[in-house]
């Protein structure tokens, strides 16, 4: 048994600690918006945060989350409206969607890190790949989020 805190609540768990924390997220804790892709933590599809920063779930495992802070996609906001959430609706940003729960989420540990990135700051910060090719709408989002919390 383990024990681990996923969007705020503590959660135990029996499962082989060296479950990836993706397949603990999807399978044992039915939280399906982190996705997989690569499986070798180079795309980002399964990006989630665990104290504030990006990581790849896919290629950590549980006892490796034992005692961190993790936040996935479902922990940003009860119905969805993340300020990130919000504008990923309102500029129209997935095309087909696969990677962007990954994208917020690594754009959130950003804008927590960062409050008024530059161009430059968000391209190294956004290393998550998108085969539709979001990124300057992506660019545009974390802006206007910055720019509407005032930090700018």
């Amino acid at each position: 048994m383990i024990t681990l805190t996923i969007n705020g609540e503590d959660t135990e768990l029996d499962v082989d600690e060296t479950t990836p924390l993706l397949w603990v997220l999807r399978d044992h804790l039915n939280m399906t918006g982190t996705k997989y892709s690569c499986g070798v933590g180079a795309c980002g599809a399964c990006t989630v945060l665990m104290n504030g920063h990006p990581i790849q779930s896919c290629v950590l495992t549980a006892a490796e989350a034992v005692g961190y802070r993790v936040e996935t996609i479902e922990g940003l906001s009860k119905d969805g409206l993340h300020p990130l959430q919000q504008k990923w609706i309102d500029l129209d940003i997935p095309q087909c969607g696969y990677c962007q729960s990954g994208m917020i989420m690594a754009a959130v540990a950003l804008l927590n890190e960062k409050a008024n990135p530059s161009d430059t700051e968000i391209y190294n910060a956004m290393e998550n790949l998108c085969r539709c090719g979001t990124y300057p709408r992506v660019k545009e989002a974390i802006k206007m989020v910055a720019q509407e919390r005032g930090e700018v």
